[in-house]
């Protein structure tokens, strides 16, 4: 069965192509513009799996190139929607272009549905839909928060979006997964995330550190409140991610869903702080990191963890990687990627 997996040269999404290539259950053809990426990543997953997958560099905002895919390829089961822009910081510095990349993608995805009569959906949504919360840890009924980037809006619309689509048009079935941080990289160490000269997320900042390629890392905020006065996430190892991805659209197939629009929160339920994840990679590799303390950051919301029940019941996963699988695996594709 062919599944078309937008964004699918990005972080999460190669990891899940490659995630279908060896558990045999999918057939992914890829579709990505390159803009956060590279068209490199195919030939690394080819390394990985032996497969080299069908791929389509091109920009899914432009309609008649995307449905091009469908024309040519009219057995797809299913779409796995990753295809979005995701810095918080540069989402607050330019909003109108997040909200337009964001929300046009998604909107040709659900009427390429509509057209091509495509029956399955898996949304790649975000933590960061609940904003702020009062109580911890959140589960799928905490409600939407006020968000605090445009990132974080262009999720929720995109949510609301799936949901009204999914009441008038009751053929078509479709899962929003809210994952938390997906951290580290392939246990081969060949494929991991891949970072601008700027990266905003904390493990690449940490590992291009700890090797060289950055000065230094500043922990944003040290007066939250917090065990530590650092922000608290709740990180999960890409692949895991990748395996709910795979195991979401499985759900769908099988017709296990009691509605056509489910939600699931990805997170292994522990909150970590910054300075602990600093503290961590140090203990795990070894290298000394140059950090200093600096001022919040627009955009960062204290702490966020999950409470991961419904899928574990429902998808049957699980987090089955440690925070040093993690760590370690990232740190390997930091080496990688400086040989």
């Amino acid at each position: 069965m062919k599944v078309l997996i937008t964004g699918g040269t990005g972080y999460i999404g190669s990891h899940t192509i490659i995630e279908m290539i060896e558990t045999e259950t999918f057939t992914p053809i890829c579709i990505d513009s390159c803009e956060r990426s590279t068209p490199e990543t195919i030939d690394r997953m080819e390394k990985i799996t032996g497969i080299r997958v069908p791929f389509y560099q091109e920009n899914i905002c432009n309609k008649n190139a995307f449905f091009r895919i469908f024309e040519e390829h009219k057995d797809i089961v299913g779409i796995i929607h990753f295809a979005a822009f995701k810095s918080v910081p540069e989402s607050v510095e330019k909003p109108l272009e997040y909200y337009r990349n964001n929300l046009q993608s998604l909107e040709n995805v659900l009427e390429a549905c509509l057209k091509y009569n495509i029956p399955n959906l898996i949304f790649s949504s975000s933590c960061s839909i609940y904003g702020e919360v009062e109580r911890l840890p959140v589960n799928e009924n905490t409600p939407m928060g006020i968000p605090f980037c445009p990132y974080a809006h262009t999720k929720q619309i995109g949510e609301e979006m799936i949901r009204f689509f999914t009441q008038v048009n009751p053929q078509f079935n479709a899962v929003l997964l809210r994952y938390f941080n997906p951290v580290g990289a392939h246990s081969s160490g060949m494929n991991g995330e891949l970072s601008p000269d700027k990266p905003n997320n904390l493990m690449p900042i940490i590992t291009q550190v700890g090797i060289g390629k950055m000065e230094k890392l500043t922990v944003f905020g040290t007066d939250y409140n917090t065990r530590d006065g650092s922000c608290i996430r709740d990180y999960v190892h890409v692949s895991d991610i990748a395996d709910a991805h795979v195991k979401a659209m499985q759900f769908l197939i099988e017709k296990r869903n009691s509605t056509n629009c489910e939600v699931f929160n990805l997170g292994s339920g522990n909150g970590i702080s910054v300075l602990e994840m600093l503290h961590a990679f140090e203990e795990i590799t070894g290298v000394k990191l140059n950090y200093k303390l600096g001022a919040r950051r627009a955009g960062d919301v204290p702490a966020v963890y999950s409470d991961s029940t419904r899928a574990e019941k429902l998808l049957n996963w699980q987090c089955k990687r440690t925070l040093a699988d993690m760590v370690g695996s990232a740190w390997e594709w930091e080496k990688r990627l400086g040989d």
